[in-house]
């Protein structure tokens, strides 16, 4: 039976239902393409364009389909911008998702993979944040996050779905086949804008906080790439199908980079100086966090292919040069 992917239209989605594609797996994607592209939903893929909450909509999919298993990515992402409409926010992630699983409850849907976040963790006091940390969001794209994360705990003591809640850290990097990418226009992610810059699509690189207490001054995240990740889906989702319990784990490397290592890894593999413009820091952002990911490499055997930041950087930059130089950074 069909696996639904929500948001298979963006980023993190199109990537997983062209892995769950190539395992042969039927694939329905629900997208309301306010960020995604209808380009990136697989061909091979039914796609439908509509909301996750339109109860209507989502209710007669399941039904037609008889999905008994759903990836949701559908979500707004950009952590300012949460800070900035607070209650979009709530509405597009929490609200949405609450009527999602409501939709699933009733229909009997038993395995739900959720794409959450490691921004409900927010400042942290370790080098390394396990998932026993305490969360502590500190802005509302995390708490809105962190919401579903309980919701989804709730309905699995209540109904028979089981679920696995996978935190991401900084995403990147692009399909080494060259089939997805971030292609979102205005997109906020590092090594995305940096790439623009080496392109001469952008015309410099704002560097947000250059005064956090880290070695050089500029925040330090996790880079994971999107296919190893996509991995650690296929991995929860066949561990959930096994009978497995439910799951919340992070996906991450377990080794930080900074803003100032992001950009040299960029110029050594775009062999260009980036033109940088040094700002205040932006609203909601953590000085570092780096994922301990332990768990998810002994609990669901993970083991990452593309662990390397020049490498993550390789991919994100020949994507990048596939796209319409006029629409890339409108």
């Amino acid at each position: 039976m069909p696996v639904l992917v929500t948001g298979g239209a963006g980023y993190i989605g199109s990537h997983m239902a062209l892995a769950l594609l190539a395992r042969g797996e039927p694939v329905v994607i629900l997208d309301n393409l306010s960020t995604g592209l209808r380009s990136l939903a697989p061909r091979s893929a039914c796609f439908v364009e509509g909301d996750v909450g339109d109860a209507d909509l989502v209710r007669r999919l399941v039904i037609e389909h008889r999905i008994h298993e759903v990836l949701h990515f559908a979500a707004s992402t950009v952590v300012p911008e949460s800070v900035a409409q607070p209650l979009a926010y709530y509405r597009n992630n929490t609200v949405a998702s609450r009527m999602l699983l409501e939709v699933c409850a009733e229909a009997g849907v038993r395995r739900f993979v959720f794409s959450s976040t490691a921004a409900i963790y927010g400042e942290v006091s370790s080098r390394l944040v396990d998932e026993a940390a305490s969360p502590a969001p500190i802005n509302p794209y995390g708490r809105s996050k962190l919401v579903t994360e309980w919701m989804l705990q709730d309905v699995a003591v209540a109904t028979p779905l089981r679920f696995a809640a996978l935190r991401y850290f900084n995403v990147a990097g692009a399909d080494p086949l060259g089939r997805s990418g971030q292609s979102t226009p205005r997109a906020t992610h590092l090594i995305k804008r940096a790439c623009q810059v080496a392109l001469g699509r952008l015309p410099c690189l704002g560097v947000f906080g250059v005064d956090y207490p880290t070695s050089d001054g500029t925040a330090i995240r996790d880079y994971i790439h999107v296919s190893d990740l996509v991995g650690a889906h296929i991995l929860a989702l066949d561990h959930l199908r096994n009978g497995g319990a439910p799951l919340i784990l992070n996906c991450g490397y377990g080794r930080g980079f900074s803003v100032r290592d992001v950009i040299a890894a960029v110029e050594r593999v775009a062999g260009v100086k980036l033109p940088l413009r040094e700002m205040p820091r932006r609203a909601g952002d953590s000085a570092e966090v780096v994922a301990d990911s332990g768990r998810l490499r002994r609990e669901l055997g993970w083991k990452p292919n593309y662990d390397d930041l020049d490498t993550i950087v390789r991919h994100a930059l020949d994507w990048e040069r596939t796209l319409d130089p006029e629409t890339a950074a409108a």
